[in-house]
């Protein structure tokens, strides 16, 4: 199958206008005509759902949790990126492209970034208009600080709730919707399977989390707005119910899976603290604008940090990347702490971490003003950890975070199924092999509110389709197949727990996918992957029923999902010969450990084709064409 991205001609600057002006349209009255379903409520879900119905479409809106406003883009803390040029410091849209395309190692495409970077301001206007409670200068202007990647102030904030308080933007805009009856909700609602008919996306079949009984809807298109998949390794700092089985379904249905071994791991993290912790914390990025990361120059240094004078610190960033310092991106700052622990000058009881120390800027601008940057920070850390961040350096160690790899899509953001359009941290198009912080929650709102409303109507005007009810075949296929899986879950009957089973496959990628990667590794953790699997369908034990609330069963058919998924992603890590962004390659590093890539053979997206359960996945390129930035090392220093 050939990939057709559907790039407009034209200069880059242009080819945004350009297409809009050429999608077809579908008039005001005939958008009530439409059903469209919209599966994930978190910044790109929300969005989008209040942004079709606003339009006229009707709305079938769908979410795990129990509210829409708990989807797990509330987390989010440090801000979001937008290129107003505020601070009067050089910023603009262009340098906003190319800061994300290099910040993603040249792994994305250009006519995709580069529209990010344009709507990026519409963003901000819209969410201001919301009434989202950015933080101000003294003489009201919206205020900005910086983030890892560039070196302008681009990124807005609200204190560390920036992810809180534009997903209650959306979702007053969602429930003004719902109000008006033109979306309705559905929570505590499980995708079990995406619904294809004549080789189109044509609806879901979801199962109710409370009662346990299976629901099919129809729509003219399928909206997936579903996060990622970074759980698969077990301890993330994803909300425990983020999972990877909405987008593998779609790809058991024929959606193609791009660049699954891109992932990224935060170097801002609570550390470890024990085997059977379920999750891991993120401590923003913001506080790399203030905050300095050093450890001991001599390993096995275990004084107190307030013991070790400055003439012993190593300040690692700041020495060897001196434009950028403890800015630099998180794949770059991540590794950097990986390789001080493993050099032993790692800190605390593990000697996993590392110190982000506010003791300068403390001295320097107070600890009022500290605080009012970043008072709730602090307090969490200190709620967590027990150590207080104004009097002793925070301790922090990478951590898994955010994905870049996701369902493949077109410049529409359509998958290769048509009529699954796909948004947010759930599709691959914007990142690359890197993502700058603030950057995620620009992507979901650009694709939300300025992308999707445009392009699906593109889709709905100029392709047919017969009327569907759910009393088609297909449905009642679905709805058997995804029936049959939950039984054969609840018979396996075993002596092992689902979390058990997690927990080792999560080990098994952190070890052999994460930080870094080598060709034995990846075998090794493919065979290890396979014969782990194998156990699951014999000796996991999920109690309960299917006619009620099982959590145990949830988890079950999600780590079951995540069982399969984890192969794709080493089966990719594997193929890709070189090093990028977070994709690090033990075998391919320059002579000062970074991370260098193979632009003749590999400068492409790898998009996987399923091909049935016990047969290797097939393999698609899309060759990635950079006509206005140019591929060059990328270095930070």
């Amino acid at each position: 199958m050939q990939l057709d991205a559907k790039i407009p001609s034209g200069p880059l600057t242009e080819k945004w206008d350009k297409h809009r002006f050429e999608l077809k349209l579908v008039n005001p009255a005939n958008k009530r005509k439409y059903n469209i379903i919209v599966v994930g409520t978190g910044l790109a879900g929300g969005s989008a759902a209040a942004s079709l119905a606003e339009l006229g479409y009707y709305v079938k809106n769908f979410c795990i949790q129990d509210s829409p406003r708990r989807a797990h883009s509330i987390a989010a803390q440090g801000g979001i990126n937008a290129a107003k040029n505020y601070q009067n410091d050089g910023d603009s849209i262009r340098r906003l492209f190319y800061d994300t395309i290099k910040g993603g190692d040249f792994r994305s495409r250009e006519a995709n970034v580069y529209r990010l970077a344009q709507v990026s301001n519409n963003i901000i206007d819209q969410c201001v208009a919301q009434g989202i409670p950015f933080a101000r200068e003294y003489g009201g202007l919206l205020a900005n600080r910086s983030f890892g990647g560039a070196q302008v102030s681009r990124t807005f904030y609200a204190r560390g709730q920036t992810g809180q308080q534009l997903l209650l933007g959306a979702y007053s805009s969602l429930m003004r919707q719902v109000a008006m009856g033109k979306v309705t909700l559905f929570p505590r609602r499980e995708m079990l399977d995406l619904v294809v008919i004549n080789g189109q996306a044509r609806g879901i079949v979801v199962r109710n989390l409370i009662s346990g009984e299976i629901e099919s809807h129809a729509a003219d298109a399928v909206v997936m707005c579903t996060g990622g998949y970074a759980n698969v390794f077990y301890l993330s700092t994803n909300a425990m119910a983020s999972n990877v089985s909405a987008t593998f379904r779609a790809y058991k249905k024929g959606a193609f899976f791009a660049n699954p071994c891109y992932t990224q791991i935060h170097p801002t993290c609570i550390p470890v603290h024990g085997t059977y912790q379920s999750k891991l914390t993120l401590m923003s990025e913001s506080l790399r604008n203030d905050g300095r990361v050093w450890v001991p120059k001599t390993p096995g240094d275990r004084r107190p940090p307030n013991q070790i004078p400055e003439s012993e610190r190593d300040y690692y960033l700041e020495n060897k990347y001196p434009s950028f310092g403890n800015l630099v991106p998180r794949d770059v700052a991540s590794r950097n702490a990986k390789a001080q622990c493993d050099l032993g000058k790692g800190v605390g009881e593990t000697g996993f971490a590392v110190y982000l120390d506010f003791k300068d800027a403390i001295n320097r601008d107070g600890k009022e003003v500290i605080a009012q940057k970043y008072g709730n920070l602090f307090q969490m850390y200190e709620k967590i950890t027990a150590s207080n961040p104004y009097e002793a350096p925070m301790m922090i160690y990478p951590a898994s975070h955010y994905v870049m790899g996701g369902l493949w899509v077109d410049y529409n953001l359509m998958s290769t199924l048509p009529g699954l359009f796909v948004m947010g941290e759930a599709n691959f198009s914007d990142h690359g092999a890197n993502r700058l912080g603030a950057s995620a929650l620009m992507q979901g709102l650009a694709d939300g509110y300025f992308v999707i409303p445009y392009t699906i109507g593109g889709y709905l005007a100029g392709t047919g389709r017969p009327e569907v009810t759910t009393d088609h075949p297909a449905f009642k296929d679905t709805v058997h197949h995804a029936s049959e899986r939950i039984n054969k879950l609840l018979s396996i009957n075993g002596k092992r727990t689902v979390d058990d089973f997690h927990r080792e496959l999560g080990h098994i990628l952190w070890e052999y996918c994460g930080m870094s990667r080598n060709d034995e590794g990846l075998l090794k953790a493919r065979k290890l992957i396979q014969e782990l699997r194998g156990e699951f369908w014999e000796n996991a034990v999920v109690p309960g029923s299917d006619k009620d609330f099982n959590q145990s069963l949830e988890r079950a058919g999600r780590v079951a999902d995540f069982l399969e998924f984890a192969e794709l992603m080493v089966v990719d890590a594997f193929e890709r010969k070189e090093s990028c962004g977070g994709h690090f390659n033990e075998g391919y590093q320059t002579e000062e450990n970074e991370a260098k890539r193979d632009d003749e053979n590999f400068c492409h997206v790898a998009a996987w084709e399923y091909k049935g359960d016990d047969a290797q996945p097939e393999l698609h390129k899309e060759p990635l064409v950079f006509e206005n930035v140019e591929l060059t090392q990328r270095s930070y220093k």
